[in-house]
């Protein structure tokens, strides 16, 4: 199981709070607010992303225009189904998850869990 790399995660926390598509040069200014970035390394990177799978672009010009493929909700599943293929027991980790689950967090597995119920007429 692999999540994104530090970089790979600050462009997608960048696209993940954006309401509309970027191009490379608008995520490096949002980026350069924090840290000192090469237009080239974030270009690089975004283009990884795209060939993973985890940004779609389309050509705005001579420049790409990015987007997610997935939200950051989805991808936060993605991880968790990813753990749980592993040769693990479901069970215990889910034991074990909400052990540690805040007040809020068990609300919202309730409210999630009642909602897949209802749909699937269980």
């Amino acid at each position: 199981m692999r999540g994104f790399g530090e970089l790979e995660s600050a462009i997608m926390d960048v696209m993940w709070s954006r309401d509309e598509p970027a191009t490379v040069r608008e995520v490096l200014e949002e980026l350069q607010q924090q840290r000192d970035l090469a237009y080239t390394t974030v270009m690089t990177v975004m283009g990884i992303l795209h060939d993973k799978g985890w940004l779609r672009r389309e050509r705005a010009g001579r420049a790409w225009r990015y987007e997610p493929t997935m939200s950051r909700e989805a991808y936060a599943a993605h991880l968790m189904r990813e753990a749980l293929a592993e040769d693990v027991d479901a069970g215990a980790v889910f034991t074990h998850f909400v052990e540690q689950a805040s007040p809020e967090e068990s609300r919202a597995l309730r409210a999630a869990l009642g909602r897949f119920l209802e749909r699937s007429g269980e």
